[in-house]
């Protein structure tokens, strides 16, 4: 992970990930819990759940260039195969893909777990014999 991103992004890009995590995964999440209420078929319960899942992955940050890219992939194909629908499918592949393309930020999951990491030396001793 520390390799597909040079750093991750904190100040105000960085809050700028956060938010678009927050309102992607509160979205994916959402959606896909009115989906599966409704009782659809099979298929379309299975697309939206695993949604709704990489939903709840991309709100702490967590995989976050595997889950984006998945999502941005489902909602491409809910653009092709759901014609009343597919503006919402289009803007949240399109935040999913994004994301999978920024990384998730430094206030996420991923940046705890794969960043870089700062190592201090300890105090050098200094010794009175020269």
């Amino acid at each position: 992970m520390r390799r597909l991103y040079s750093t991750f992004a904190g100040g105000w890009p960085g809050t700028g990930l956060l938010f678009m995590r927050l309102v992607a995964g509160s979205a994916l999440i959402f959606r896909a819990s009115s989906i599966v209420w409704k009782e659809p078929p099979v298929t379309t319960a299975l697309t939206a759940s695993l949604l709704g899942i990489f939903g709840l992955f991309l709100i702490p940050g967590l995989w976050t260039p595997i889950v984006g890219a998945l999502a941005a992939l489902l909602e491409l194909l809910q653009v092709m195969t759901m014609p009343d629908d597919w503006l919402v499918s289009l803007l949240l592949g399109t935040i999913s893909g994004a994301l999978a393309m920024l990384g998730p930020g430094l206030w996420s999951i991923d940046a705890r777990l794969f960043g870089w990491k700062r190592v201090e030396p300890p105090p050098r001793k200094i010794s009175s014999n020269y």
